[in-house]
């Protein structure tokens, strides 16, 4: 009915001269005192003709409506099956389009080009970096006060791995392998990565041992978990208390933290945003929760945060929905 509609619209100019015609046609019939039955005769036979060739047209209009729908959903071809063109003006729109679909493909190509040479770049940078980090650690051990840049290169190190996770996120050469891991285990491994800046910050662990296996990736569920501990750490004062426990098939991280605002809480695992927290505290990069979002859409994992200002956050990591893949 509403390609009905269409073509009325789009003839409604020729609808509107026909019956002009008609009338003009009436009018002199009506002038020369011509027979009524004459006029009813010629005007049947006008409306037969013109219902044959509103017909015609409609049906060239539907196939044509029909043949753009199927090109639309091509439209990602780097060059469109067009139909023939039924004149010079559609000629030249077609030559147009092409033109323009080839100038797409040849900013697409540029683009992925560039793209990945800037991952490479990074990537390698990354890993050159790890370097002199690892030299750093070195030369820190022969420090008696140590602790607090021991604290600081951590930091450094999650942040080029932050990195590393970034470039990976989307990459075709990335694989995901699940297999059943020791949750209490991985909880455990993110702990004590993270145990100096527990140490340095006199934040108490109360950590409860879950007893389950997860179908998951390992390594980059640890990278949510680490995360997830590393917010928690950075936006809990002195002396606070952080808990990791299971919670059916959850795992549940809460922290007796300064807490997110209500009005930034749907935001927070947009890439890039930071919201009260992290302008007013400066700590906040705006990409962990994001990474950590996506990271968990890709193993079929869930992951929320609710808080209360002053009062603490609580991150779940939704288990339940793993991916059962046969390796």
């Amino acid at each position: 009915m509403n390609l009905l509609a269409a073509y009325l619209r789009r003839q409604y100019k020729l609808l509107l001269l026909l019956a002009g015609f008609f009338v003009i046609f009436a009018a002199v019939f009506f002038l020369y005192s011509l027979p009524a039955e004459a006029l009813i005769y010629a005007g049947a036979l006008c409306l037969v003709l013109g219902l044959v060739l509103f017909a015609l047209g409609y049906g060239r209009f539907r196939a044509r409506h029909q043949e753009l729908r199927l090109l639309l959903r091509q439209a990602r071809e780097k060059v469109l099956p067009l139909p023939p063109p039924t004149g010079l003006l559609e000629e030249d729109y077609q030559a147009l389009i092409q033109a323009l679909c080839q100038d797409r493909t040849r900013l697409a190509a540029e683009n992925e080009n560039r793209l990945r040479d800037m991952t490479d770049y990074y990537t390698v940078w990354a890993h050159q970096i790890k370097t002199p980090i690892a030299a750093l650690g070195l030369l820190l051990q022969e420090r008696p006060d140590r602790a607090p840049l021991e604290v600081e290169l951590l930091k450094i190190e999650q942040y080029v791995e932050m990195v590393l996770s970034y470039l990976r996120l989307d990459s075709s050469s990335t694989d995901y392998v699940l297999q059943d891991c020791n949750l209490d285990q991985l909880l455990r491994g993110a702990v004590r990565k993270l145990a100096k800046m527990f140490i340095l910050k006199k934040i108490t662990l109360d950590f409860r041992e879950t007893g389950k296996t997860v179908l998951t990736d390992g390594k980059w569920l640890g990278f949510v978990v680490e995360q997830a501990l590393s917010n928690a750490l950075k936006y809990t004062p002195e002396g606070g208390v952080i808990r990791v426990y299971g919670d059916g098939d959850t795992v549940v991280i809460a922290d007796s933290g300064i807490g997110i605002r209500p009005e930034d809480l749907p935001r927070v695992f947009e890439k890039g945003f930071t919201g009260y927290n992290g302008r007013t505290e400066r700590k906040s990069t705006g990409i962990g929760l994001y990474l950590s979002k996506q990271v968990c859409e890709r193993l079929g994992h869930g992951i929320t945060v609710t808080s209360r200002p002053g009062q603490g956050t609580l991150v779940r990591l939704d288990l339940s929905r793993g991916r059962r893949v046969v390796e």
